[in-house]
């Protein structure tokens, strides 16, 4: 992953542990990312609804995800992501 990608990503992993409407459409965003089928897909009308720099890097991430040949998770990140599912999908198992 390349650093501009990384640090976008980290720093919407923040915004997405915020009990916030952002935080809830950024979450959205990154567990369908992660597992749509468990957790949700994600609405593209909420990047009108969050910060422009927000919107930027998810963007970022899309466009990152667009590009690959394969298809990429952040398993990296594996601990933030549980949490965000333990915060906005508490029903959910951590898949």
């Amino acid at each position: 992953m390349e650093d501009r990608v990384r640090f976008a990503l980290e720093k919407l992993l923040g915004i997405a542990d915020q009990d916030t409407g952002q935080g809830r459409r950024v979450g959205n965003f990154l567990l369908a990312w992660w597992n749509a089928e468990a957790h949700g897909g994600f609405d593209l009308t909420s990047l009108a609804n969050v910060d422009r720099e927000v919107s930027d890097d998810m963007a970022t991430v899309c466009t990152w995800l667009a590009r690959e040949e394969d298809v990429v998770y952040p398993y990296d990140y594996r601990s933030e992501i549980e949490q965000i599912i333990t915060s906005w999908r508490p029903q959910a198992q951590t898949s």
